[in-house]
């Protein structure tokens, strides 16, 4: 899909791309430096400076183990804007008060022209803060891209009720949305309202490389989970679905989990509990095309995701993917794909069997590359993206 199919399918509402190509100053704002939202920055971080942009990041300092500080001491020498990190906590409270006034100074200092929030907490701070420096002159565009964050809660809940007043008040702090799948989009509207800022649809996007295949170990696992080490993205549903297919297919079964989270110790029980011993192997976080390898088929468990870079990862890579029919990953697949599970034990443990008894036969279920590269190019995102930027700027002119 072009930026220019993408545009007519959801388009900006109100505002036309200004075609001045002068270089702009633009500042990611984001609470935790992992996961899926991290990968996201880094890619337009490089694809903006490659465009000639002045590019920084502001996010959180305490998060993050030694695989994201690698990563951010890889990037920050070539962002001209720099990395700056402060403390940001997730939960809302007292101490966020000290902790936003203590990133607005820094964000102030790096004058942005753009100033892009990630994820609820990078969206409120990327928000509330272009405002007030409005009102000392300077008038940054208002960019957030709700990457799930707040969109997980239900609509009954008190928590949910919550944090979507908090968006619909935002809202009319903001120039511009970006939604990373129509489902996020279509999600956004039922819960928190039909936006009034304009939105567009942009797909995470990857990069040219990333479609070389990766080679599988010859000693490899049978099953791959990579991710947060938290229930949200469903390694207990890993765990217990692997039990569960062992009994099925009355062989035992190996597997390899990465990543990292607060969590871990709690999955490292029960994968002794349900006696797994050494066949499930844990290990920290890694590039993801390191991990590929080290299993024959991997496993999206998750309950709840918007657009999940590491679906698009492990199938441009060739990979053999079974995946929680959640959020965007329908998007990638086709709706009615067998390779799509209800994130259920049960139900993954079933999709588990079914890849085992044909492997070839349920490798053959995953999209074929050149879609891939047509509708998720890291070029297709980052001109969307840099379109809705100069669209929030012509209308504070």
């Amino acid at each position: 899909m072009s930026a220019n199919a993408c545009s007519e399918a959801y388009p900006p509402t109100g505002v036309e791309a200004v075609p001045s190509r002068e270089r702009l100053r633009i500042v990611h704002c984001f609470r935790s430096p992992v996961g899926g939202i991290f990968r996201h920055v880094r890619d337009l971080c490089d694809a903006q400076r490659a465009a000639g942009h002045e590019v920084g990041i502001i996010c959180d300092s305490t998060t993050g183990g030694s695989y994201e500080a690698s990563l951010i001491a890889d990037l920050e020498p070539r962002l001209s804007l720099g990395v700056k990190r402060t403390p940001m906590q997730r939960h809302i409270g007292l101490g966020d008060l000290t902790a936003a006034r203590r990133a607005y100074g820094v964000v102030r200092e790096m004058r942005p022209d753009v100033l892009h929030g990630h994820g609820a907490k990078g969206g409120v701070y990327a928000r509330v803060f272009g405002t007030l420096m409005r009102m000392s002159g300077q008038r940054p565009a208002r960019i957030y891209s709700p990457h799930g964050g707040s969109l997980h809660y239900a609509a009954q809940t008190a928590t949910g009720r919550f944090f979507f007043s908090i968006e619909r008040m935002m809202d009319r702090l903001t120039d511009h949305i970006l939604f990373v799948s129509d489902y996020e989009r279509r999600t956004f509207e039922q819960k928190v309202g039909i936006p009034r800022a304009p939105s567009t649809l942009v797909y995470n996007g990857l990069t040219a490389d990333e479609f070389d295949p990766v080679e599988t170990l010859s000693q490899a696992a049978d099953f791959l989970y990579i991710g947060m080490m938290r229930d949200l993205k469903g390694p207990d549903l890993f765990i217990d679905a692997l039990s569960l297919t062992q009994r099925l297919i009355d062989r035992r079964l190996t597997a390899v989990m990465v990543g990292d989270g607060d969590d871990l110790d709690r999955y490292r029980h029960q994968a002794q509990e349900l006696g797994f011993g050494e066949r499930i192997r844990f290990l920290p976080a890694m590039p993801a095309r390191n991990a590929f390898s080290l299993a024959r088929i991997m496993v999206v468990p998750s309950r709840a995701e918007a657009m999940p870079y590491i679906v698009l990862e492990a199938l441009a890579a060739g990979r053999t993917l079974i995946a929680s029919a959640v959020g965007g990953i329908p998007e990638i697949f086709g709706e009615d794909s067998p390779a799509l599970t209800r994130p259920d034990a049960d139900a993954i443990a079933g999709k588990m069997q079914l890849a085992l008894d044909d492997e070839a036969a349920f490798h053959a279920l995953m999209p074929g590359t050149a879609d891939l590269r047509m509708r998720f190019g890291a070029d297709v995102m980052a001109a969307t993206i840099e379109t809705a930027y100069r669209a929030s700027l012509d209308t504070k002119r």
